[in-house]
């Protein structure tokens, strides 16, 4: 109980700015996550549940005591759906693995690969679709303005999500998008570590995503060579 106490109310200073341990470890484990998933470890999908549970409990901040924070309603919903869409990648990652394995081939939890275009329309169009159906309702529920920009990450982070548990190559981008926009709403609502962590994997997903387009490449490359031979 004790840890649980002090991961709750245990903060420190940076400047004139006080941190909540509990925000710098959540994100911590998301940044752990996101190397997984870049490595397509199975692993990376239940790390990155751990730090959205941490990070719920920091954008909802008036429930758990931090009267001097906002609540973020889109952050910390998303932090659920992050939880539920893991679940979802895990299982199918596990799965594409022990296939994998049991077909003598590289254990990973994915191969990436490129979405059609049916895909890549439906992606753009729920992700701008999504943002005006929840923006009136995030600011009814009293979320930090710009609103819009909450209902943007959250349906960005959605779609990421899923299109990682996917395998698509495209996925990256989405957090590109996602990140463009959280840097500037997290420094304004005074959640430093977060905003810090976003403007680190703005950098992080770019590189993330020429990993995935390569391993996609070798992997054809090497389905095209095999072709001639297996004919």
């Amino acid at each position: 109980m004790d840890i649980i106490r002090w991961l709750f109310e245990a903060t420190f200073a940076i400047g004139d700015q006080q941190l909540l341990w509990r925000e710098v470890i959540g994100n911590a484990f998301g940044l752990a996550s996101a190397l997984g998933g870049m490595r397509r470890k199975v692993w990376a999908w239940p790390v990155g549940i751990v730090g959205n549970v941490l990070l719920f409990t920091v954008f909802v901040g008036s429930i758990f005591g931090d009267a001097d924070r906002v609540n973020m309603l889109g952050q910390a919903g998303r932090q659920i759906m992050f939880i539920a869409v893991s679940v979802y990648g895990w299982v199918r990652w596990r799965q594409a693995r022990a296939t994998a394995v049991a077909e003598g081939s590289e254990g990973v939890g994915v191969h990436p690969h490129w979405a059609s275009w049916p895909a890549r329309i439906g992606l753009v169009v729920t992700m701008v679709a999504g943002t005006l159906i929840l923006t009136p309702i995030f600011r009814a529920l009293g979320s930090y303005e710009p609103v819009w920009s909450d209902a943007w990450i959250f349906m960005g982070s959605l779609l990421a999500t899923y299109g990682m548990a996917k395998g698509w190559v495209e996925f990256w981008l989405i957090w590109v998008a996602v990140d463009a926009v959280g840097v500037p709403l997290l420094y304004s609502a005074g959640y430093w570590a977060t905003a810090a962590m976003y403007l680190f994997y703005g950098g992080f997903t770019i590189v993330g995503f020429v990993v995935w387009w390569r391993v996609n490449r070798r992997e054809r490359l090497a389905e095209a060579a095999a072709a001639p031979a297996a004919a």
